[in-house]
């Protein structure tokens, strides 16, 4: 392993752990704030900047972002977020300790199932890490394209079949990893410096559903399904549109078993909490948000 690479890795493991700090500290102070709405963007970026609590959330998540961006100039977007992909431990360990209570059961499993694929998907890099190419433009427009319509329709459809809170976070998640692709396009200089476009709209989109997500339910539920997404997507990624080495035989099995676990740990985060009472404001002002 190069000094890059090994550098790489604290940087990220550093980014992650601050991050997933950060979403936990920014829950708290959004579920207690007046009602967030999408339709109603001034009015919602001056409640949250006004807080002082959430504020300082924002500046962890910020220093985070900061750290994720030097670690992807050192080393392979698949390399990277395999290291932060371990933020879902760290959520659910911490929001645990801070709420006083254990995990649920379906909770429990689902950070299991999601950490040891996540912890499989880092382990079948070993058979493919390397730097990999840049990959064709149109390629990566087109991928990028294509997540902002699915985190729209998860938006429009999403809400009935999870859950407000559940689609808050899937479709955040998506965003996030937009922004995520888009810094490591960035990161190559030149032209490609163009995409700190979608990097900005994701990080901003991202970041205001997973603001209303959290006053319609859990941290966990919220920011775990969000972090799964926007570390599995982009791994996904970088084999298939950044030309990131493909893993043969047992590393190549491995990372197919590691998305199934994944996606089994994401279906169990999703499931809804039990809601407000039927006549609550905020879940009939999060049923117009979008």
């Amino acid at each position: 392993m190069s000094f890059e690479t090994a550098l790489a890795l604290v940087f990220a493991a550093a980014s992650t752990t601050l991050t997933n700090v950060a979403y936990l500290r920014e829950h708290d102070a959004a579920a207690s704030l007046p009602v967030l709405c999408l339709r109603r963007p001034l009015h919602s970026v001056g409640i949250l900047v006004h807080d002082r609590s959430w504020m300082l959330g924002f500046a962890m998540e910020s220093t985070g972002f900061l750290l994720y961006a030097v670690a992807l100039a050192l080393a392979s977007l698949a390399l990277v977020q395999s290291i932060t992909a371990g933020g879902i431990g760290v959520l659910a360990y911490v929001s645990a300790r801070l709420a006083g209570r254990r995990l649920r059961g379906s909770e429990l499993t689902g950070v299991i199932l999601a950490t040891v694929g996540l912890l499989a998907l880092a382990v079948s890099l070993a058979g493919g890490s390397g730097g990999g190419g840049t990959g064709e433009t149109g390629a990566i427009i087109l991928w990028l394209a294509a997540s902002a319509g699915g985190a729209a329709l998860v938006l429009t459809l999403g809400r009935q079949a999870f859950g407000a809170a559940a689609a808050y976070g899937i479709a955040g998640g998506i965003l996030f990893s937009i922004g995520d692709i888009s810094t490591k396009i960035a990161t190559q200089g030149g032209g490609r410096s163009l995409f700190i476009v979608p990097l900005i709209a994701g990080y901003a989109l991202g970041t205001a559903l997973l603001q209303i997500g959290y006053q319609a339910g859990g941290a966990l539920s919220v920011a775990g399904l969000a972090t799964l997404l926007t570390n599995a997507l982009p791994i996904a990624a970088g084999t298939v549109i950044l030309d990131e080495a493909v893993p043969h035989g047992a590393f190549g099995v491995l990372r197919v078993l590691a998305f199934a676990a994944v996606t089994a740990g994401a279906v169990l985060l999703a499931r809804p909490e039990k809601s407000a009472p039927a006549g609550s404001p905020v879940p009939r002002e999060l049923a117009s948000a979008g």
